[in-house]
């Protein structure tokens, strides 16, 4: 049996910047940073701009000097669940409860922006804080 990794709460666990172009600017990381790309295709989205079209969002990966590919984060449309996030890298910090941290952000002077939604084996909520910066909030 695996052991799966000890689950730290406060840490950054993925980046993704959400865009209208996300092949676009998938290309222009690719040849500014030398990141590797590997496609995610998506479930198509049921309402709004691009409404029972399949397509794909992108896996950044980084290669070190011996080869090894690690997953650095994502590029992804502004389609489907993705809609409505802003256009902007996003850190996504681990919770333990995210139903509790929403609360707190919204009783702290933040907002909700996106979610809370099932995403993959945990959740996630995009929340803006007082002064207006941006993070992204994950629960296994």
């Amino acid at each position: 049996m695996s052991e799966r990794p000890k689950q730290v709460i406060g840490e950054v666990v993925w980046r993704d910047l959400t865009v209208d172009d996300a092949s676009g600017v998938r290309d222009f990381y690719a040849e500014v940073v030398g990141w590797k790309t590997m496609d995610m295709e998506m479930p198509a989205p049921e309402d709004g701009p691009g409404a029972g079209e399949v397509y794909s969002d992108y896996v950044m990966q980084s290669v070190d000097p011996d080869g090894e590919v690690d997953a650095v984060g994502g590029v992804c449309h502004a389609r489907g669940g993705n809609r409505g996030i802003p256009p902007q890298w996003l850190l996504y910090v681990r919770v333990a409860d995210l139903d509790a941290s929403v609360a707190a952000a919204t009783a702290r002077g933040g907002e909700v922006l996106h979610g809370p939604r099932s995403m993959g084996n945990g959740s996630m909520a995009v929340v803006r804080d007082p002064a207006g910066a941006v993070l992204g909030l994950w629960a296994d």
